[in-house]
């Protein structure tokens, strides 16, 4: 079965700093682009960063320069460094699996980020 899980959210003051892990299983990783999402309260999900088989990365403009994506394929992995984090960004962060070859799509469960004073 597919699982994605992610790990390494907690509360964390403004200007701190989290990296967020999310090991993929069951799934051909390398073809996959792998993405981090967050939804804050109230708030539509949206897209915060993403990388591709190639390693492409592409960020939403509020987290450019703040937040790093990465990947390891031989751990099934991808990451997300942020740094000097802000109260708004304060939200569920969702790890994302996605090939188009297929239509394949996943997520995992969600870790909770605070940032907070």
């Amino acid at each position: 079965q597919v699982q994605l899980v992610e790990s390494g959210g907690g509360l964390v003051q403004p200007g701190g700093s989290l990296r967020l892990s999310c090991e993929a299983s069951g799934i051909f990783f390398r073809a996959f682009t792998m993405g981090w999402y967050r939804q804050a309260p109230g708030k539509q999900r949206e897209l915060v960063a993403t990388v591709t088989s190639g390693g492409s990365t592409n960020y939403v403009d509020s987290v450019k320069d703040r937040f790093t994506i990465s990947r390891d394929n031989a751990k099934r992995t991808v990451y997300l460094q942020m740094n000097s984090l802000k109260p708004e960004d304060t939200a569920v962060y969702y790890c994302n699996a996605d090939r188009e070859l297929g239509r394949l799509n996943y997520w995992g469960q969600g870790t909770q980020v605070t940032v907070s004073s």
